[in-house]
This record gives structure tokens, sequence and C-alpha cells, in this order.
């Protein structure tokens, strides 16, 4: 008896053990930051909707200079010692470029327009990575010695919060090349900094991943929020669909009136039932078939704004 006893416990250690294991971890992405880009020249002015932004310009940057090719490597080369798995970034490129060949010969049904996207929202919807990883550094020259300065920051691909974070400085050095001071700066904060990334990640995996889900309406179209169905207010109904699917009914209602809603730090899975990852324009799809069934029949147009926020437009396409 005693002996069945032992072996069962053993039993149920390994499988802890194992299960600990075999944990999932987030998927990363290592990018050059905005400062880095804007201090070496690689930036590049985009049109957002009539209002002139600069957004980093990293095809250039990856084809004129080596150094941001080695360096990341490096990064990606920590990260995946520790066992995380990442994006490659110049792949990312690649296929961005081929989907941007693509669109270009789209435009609207209706108005003739392009479609509207930023560069960096872009990348994150084909890379789909959990964690952006933005890394700026200096070389810091004293006669024939160098020394590197970094930041390297954690940023929630969906909702751009930091995450997690390492800085410092590290030992000057007469003959080591950039990659090669970076590595030896950042390890000794690496291992408090993916211990950061995955606390943020097991708490997706339990809460699940923060998204914004916007409701507004055309200005021709007859209804609103506070229209009734079956004596529910659709304001109320979109609300109660939001607490129904969302983990553990986890979101906050921002603002509703009549004309529009927000529903910020909504909690979506972050996986379906086939393991498939689920951002807002997977999850928001399904409130938009539903207003477009019985008895609400309503037209409405789904619009996505990066990973992780989505409008839905109702009233027409």
């Amino acid at each position: 008896m005693k002996k069945n006893i032992i072996s069962f416990f053993s039993f149920v250690l390994f499988t802890i053990m194992f299960s600990y294991g075999q944990a999932k971890k987030p998927t990363l992405m290592v990018v050059p930051s905005d400062a880095w880009c804007n201090q070496n020249g690689y930036m590049l002015t985009f049109n957002n909707q009539g209002t002139i932004t600069k957004v980093p310009d990293y095809k250039r940057a990856f084809q004129e200079n080596t150094e941001v090719l080695q360096v990341i490597s490096q990064i990606n080369g920590m990260m995946a010692e520790r066992g995380f798995p990442l994006k490659n970034m110049e792949s990312a490129i690649k296929t961005l470029e081929a989907n941007a060949a693509e669109n270009n010969m789209r435009s609207s049904k209706d108005s003739g327009s392009g479609i509207s996207e930023s560069p960096i929202d872009a990348l994150k919807k084909v890379a789909k990575a959990d964690i952006i990883m933005q890394l700026t550094w200096t070389i810091n020259r004293t006669g024939p010695k160098k020394s590197i300065n970094f930041n390297l920051q954690g940023l929630d691909a969906y909702t751009n919060k930091q995450v997690a974070t390492a800085t410092g400085t590290g030992a000057p050095s007469f003959s080591a090349e950039v990659p090669v001071l970076l590595s030896e700066a950042v390890l000794s904060h690496m291992d408090s900094f993916t211990n950061s990334l995955q606390t943020h990640f097991d708490d997706m995996f339990e809460n699940g991943r923060e998204i914004t889900i916007k409701i507004q309406k055309w200005d021709d179209w007859d209804e609103d929020l506070e229209s009734e169905f079956d004596g529910e207010e659709l304001g109320t109904i979109i609300e109660d669909w939001i607490a129904d699917n969302t983990v553990k009914g986890r979101f906050s209602t921002t603002d509703i009136t009549e004309n529009m809603a927000l529903f910020e730090q909504v909690r979506i899975p972050l996986y379906n039932d086939k393991g498939r990852a689920i951002d807002a324009r997977r999850f928001v799809k399904k409130l938009s078939k539903k207003l477009k069934k019985a008895p609400y029949e309503i037209p409405n147009k789904l619009v996505m704004n990066g990973l992780g926020s989505a409008t839905i437009i109702l009233g027409g396409k």
C-alpha cells in the first residue's frame, strides 16, 4: 500500500514538472526602436488619414545597416536559448511587401479610396507576435575603448503597453564587436526581463488577451444604440454579448451613448478550440455576424486598427 502511495505521488510530481516544462511561452519579434531609427535616419513619412506621421523605415535599415541584423540576431539567439519562440523580422517584412503589392491593387467599392493602415500595424498583423521587443543601443567611444548603452522594452503587440524592460551599460572593451558588447551588457538583465514577459503571458493565458472594441453608426442610419429589439436596447444587447463572450466576463464600458460605445480592457481568449490565435478581428467578427442576423438584421462594417482594436460601424458597409 505504502509503495502504491509513493508511486502515485511520484507520478503526480512528474506530471506537474512535465507540464511546467511544457508551459506555453509568448511569441516574440525583436525590432529596432523608433528612437534608434530616428537617430540613424531610417524614417519615412506616412499619411495616417490626413495626419502626417513619421514611422520607422525598417526595410532600409536592414538593407543599409548590417549592424541591425547582427544586433537583432544576437538578441534572438539569447531569447531562443531561454525557450522563447521568435518571429523573424526580415521574413515578416518580405511578407508585408507581398501583401502591400496586392493591397495597392484594391480600393473601396464605394469611394475608390485605398486601404489605410500604418506600417507598424501592418507588420504586427503579419508577424502575429504576442510581444514586440523594441531595442535601442548607442555606442560610446573613449579613446580606443568602446562600450554600449542599451534599452530593451517588451511591448504587448495588441495594446502597446510596456510589460518588461531592461536597460544598462556594458563594460568597456578595446576590440569587441557591437553584437558581442550588446550580448555582454544585456546578459545580466535577461533572466529578469524574460520572467516579466512570462508573467505577463501567464496572466493573458489565464485571464485573456486585452483588446478594445468600438461601436459607431453611419450618419444616414435611421436607428441608434437606443433602438429596441424585443424590449432591449441595442447598446445593452451588445454589452451583454461582450459580457457573455469575454474571459471571466472581464471588460470595461468606457463610454456609451445613442451614437457610439467604447469597450476597453476587453479580455478575449488567446486561442480558439482549434488552437489558433484569436485577435480582435476574429473575436469581433462574431458580434458583427450576430447583428446582421434576425431579429436585428443590421448591416455593418468591421474596421481594424492593428491587432488589438476593432470598430463596428452600424447601418451599412
